[in-house]
């Protein structure tokens, strides 16, 4: 049976699926303009960007594909606020928004007709979120990579805060990797549509070294570990040797930091400077956020192959979804 679209605000997926945007330089244009062709929700990581760098790149996706794009950004970096006003500056689609909560972001996109779709982790926060005046809710768990908001799994977290949220779609984010998972989300449990971000650091246009693909297709299981981060919340990540020492409680800060990236940091390591190791190919001392179920993904294929494999194994399953309706 086919899927249905999802709409957020003034905006329909055709396919209802939202790339993750991860930063940072691992969701940029050349990732999420495929992904808004092939008729989801393509999302470009705005967090650790400069806003003039934001800015260039929101604009050629924009120019590039007539679909749907987003930017991802986190509350808990310094320049939150004027990382958003350039991006809807700069004709964005739609903010998405997590690592923090912003009561003034929902006046913000009343004010410039730009939808805002939060990331949360329980009902209370996402029943806030819907009453601020949310135009959709990720639900992100502790499978999820990068940094958690929570320890405990989708599958648990979902029903209680799909109960609660009636009036605006609710998606379902977190250690996803096909579309008979995609289905059970949407068939089972209510959800109106999936995030995915593992998934698309696997395809063949995600703008990162090769190193960090290799990282993703060799590690197993047991390499996909939870590690602290300086945002102050865990992160999950692929083990290395700098998150073993990290774990291990060893000195790994560095001198360069300007102290200029987040709103709150414990400054045991720079994030943003190990982020971009590992998206340049250091996978020995970068930082490598990865979805708890990365090791079950063995291929690197285009983003319209993958769209096709989600499709075809949702709909192959997929009977009547339980979530929201614009019509009701």
């Amino acid at each position: 049976m086919k899927l249905p679209s999802l709409k957020i605000g003034p905006f329909t997926a055709s396919f209802p699926l939202i790339q993750g945007g991860m930063s940072i330089r691992v969701s940029t244009s050349a990732l999420a303009v495929p992904v808004a062709d092939c008729g989801g929700i393509g999302v470009i990581g705005g967090s650790g960007l400069p806003p003039e760098e934001l800015v260039a790149d929101i604009k050629k996706a924009k120019a590039e594909t007539s679909g749907v794009v987003a930017v991802n950004i986190m509350y808990a970096m310094k320049d939150f606020y004027q990382l958003v006003m350039s991006s809807i500056d700069a004709g964005i689609d739609m903010i998405i928004t997590g690592a923090g909560f912003s009561r003034d972001i929902f006046k913000i996109g009343r004010e410039r007709n730009t939808p805002i779709v939060m990331i949360v982790s329980s009902p209370t926060l996402a029943k806030l979120a819907e009453k601020l005046g949310a135009a959709a809710i990720i639900v992100e768990a502790k499978e999820a990579g990068g940094h958690l908001g929570t320890d405990r799994p989708l599958r648990e977290i979902f029903p209680p805060i799909r109960e609660v949220i009636k009036k605006i779609p609710l998606i379902a984010a977190g250690g996803l990797t096909n579309g008979y998972e995609m289905a059970e989300m949407m068939d089972q449990y209510g959800a109106d549509g999936i995030q995915i971000a593992s998934r698309f650091v696997l395809s063949k246009e995600c703008d990162i070294a090769d190193e960090y693909k290799q990282a993703y297709l060799n590690a197993k299981k047991e390499d996909i570990v939870l590690t602290s981060s300086p945002v102050g919340m865990p992160g999950r990540a692929i083990s290395n040797p700098f998150v073993k020492a990290v774990n291990a409680g060893e000195d790994v800060s560095t001198k360069k930091c300007r102290q200029v990236c987040l709103k709150k940091c414990d400054h045991h390591y720079c994030i943003n400077e190990r982020l971009m190791m590992a998206r340049d190919g250091n996978t020995r001392d970068g930082l490598i956020f990865s979805g708890e179920n990365t090791y079950k993904m063995d291929s690197i294929l285009s983003v319209a192959e993958i769209f096709k494999q989600f499709r075809q194994q949702a709909e192959a399953v997929y009977k009547e979804g339980l979530g929201f309706s614009p019509a009701t």
